[in-house]
């Protein structure tokens, strides 16, 4: 059996349907997993927290995300999609209503870290589902329109974060109990390409000895790392000076809304004129970005940066996600598991990034934070030019996918 879990009595998928429920429940996790940005600054003020203690509670979410990555695409190969997916709505949806009501810090963090997991299962779940039923010359587009859809929840989550900063985080919160258990329901409504396999996490190892699998996660560890550090160390800036949260919950909605619009688009280009293509325009915009984003006042300046220049990360998740995809495919890879390794990769630079810069600036400067992550832009940018490419082909011809 194939990478896609093939079989001739498999249900025909409607693409459309598919695409729909899949960007569906990716924008509600991405919504409850956002909304905590703008209340950053409230829950620092109410626990008395740190910097660091700061990181640790906005870490929480992708640590626990590193834990359920490879659990969660192994439930979805073993079992099959659907329940993954289920698994991780249950999970996902009961964690956020404990955090909307949550007293303590501990509770919080206990409470993120359970989400993370959900969330991991969620998305193997979700995005294996929809990698399987689409065409690989529209699969680029196809996880494109997926992650836009991704954003746009965090264009809400920051809109339900500064709501619950008015009314309060539990009727706010509550609503993703809702959403969950509507979107367990609409699951059994839509028809899934994959069976489950019996596939080890060996099997996974395996996988990453193609370079574009390999690739395509350092790209997607790349952009949690980049994200580890905004989600902290913005607003907290921003807080400082002066700015309210709703004006930190504006920049994070206006550079989502920006990124929502250009993710079908470098999708369309990685379809178009291969998967390295987007990735090297968003590898110069992050460089650039990162060296802007420490220095930038007053607060109104940094917000239109903020705008305009996220989305320099973010796009780096689609040409990525196609990249694991198309190694999957090469490796006889379930793409459950394939995308359980993009969990992995996420979780782990987002984590570790969010749990050490609040530290690292802490110590230093804020500015240390950002310089260290615009030097391993540059250097990714470099390995993945023609010099660098032309090295690895001398070195190891056999495992550069078709020079994409």
């Amino acid at each position: 059996m194939g990478g896609n879990g093939g079989g001739e009595n498999l249900p025909k998928v409607n693409a459309r349907v598919l695409l729909v429920f899949v960007s569906t429940v990716v924008l509600i996790d991405t919504t409850f997993f956002t909304a905590l940005t703008p209340l950053l600054p409230h829950y620092v003020h109410s626990f008395a927290l740190s910097k660091a203690d700061a990181g640790i509670l906005v870490a929480a979410y992708p640590l626990g995300t590193l834990l359920g990555a490879l659990p969660g695409g192994v439930l979805a190969s073993r079992l099959g999609v659907r329940p993954g997916v289920l698994s991780g709505l249950c999970l996902m949806s009961g964690a956020t209503l404990v955090f909307g009501f949550g007293t303590s810090i501990v509770v919080l963090d206990v409470a993120r870290f359970a989400q993370g997991v959900g969330g991991a299962c969620t998305w193997s779940g979700t995005m294996a589902w929809l990698a399987a039923g689409t065409p690989v010359n529209r699969r680029g587009t196809a996880l494109g329109v997926a992650f836009a859809a991704s954003v746009s929840g965090a264009l809400l989550g920051p809109v339900v974060g500064a709501v619950a900063s008015e009314t309060g985080t539990g009727p706010a919160f509550a609503a993703a109990t809702f959403a969950g258990v509507c979107l367990m329901v609409a699951s059994f409504r839509v028809a899934t390409p994959l069976r489950g396999e019996s596939q080890s996490l060996r099997s996974a190892m395996g996988a990453l000895r193609d370079l574009g699998v390999s690739g395509g996660l350092w790209l997607t560890c790349l952009a949690g790392m980049s994200f580890g550090v905004v989600n902290v160390l913005v607003p907290l800036r921003l807080s400082a000076l002066g700015a309210s949260a709703i004006v930190i919950a504006g920049a994070f909605l206006g550079a989502a809304a920006l990124e929502a619009c250009l993710s079908p688009l470098v999708g369309r280009l990685a379809d178009r004129r291969g998967r390295l293509a987007p990735v090297k325009l968003s590898l110069v915009a992050a460089m650039a970005v990162s060296v802007l984003l420490p220095v930038l006042h007053p607060a109104l300046v940094l917000v239109l940066v903020l705008v305009v220049g996220l989305p320099a990360y973010g796009t780096l998740f689609v040409p990525a996600s196609a990249m694991v995809s198309d190694g999957a495919d090469r490796r006889k890879l379930h793409q459950g598991l394939g995308f359980g390794l993009s969990n992995l990769a996420w979780a782990a630079g987002q984590g570790f990034a969010a749990a050490s810069c609040g530290a690292i600036a802490q110590a230093t400067a804020d500015a240390v934070p950002y310089l260290l992550l615009a030097a391993i832009f540059l250097g990714t940018l470099l390995a993945f030019g023609s010099q660098g490419r032309r090295l690895v082909l001398r070195l190891r011809p056999e495992l550069w996918p078709s020079g994409r």
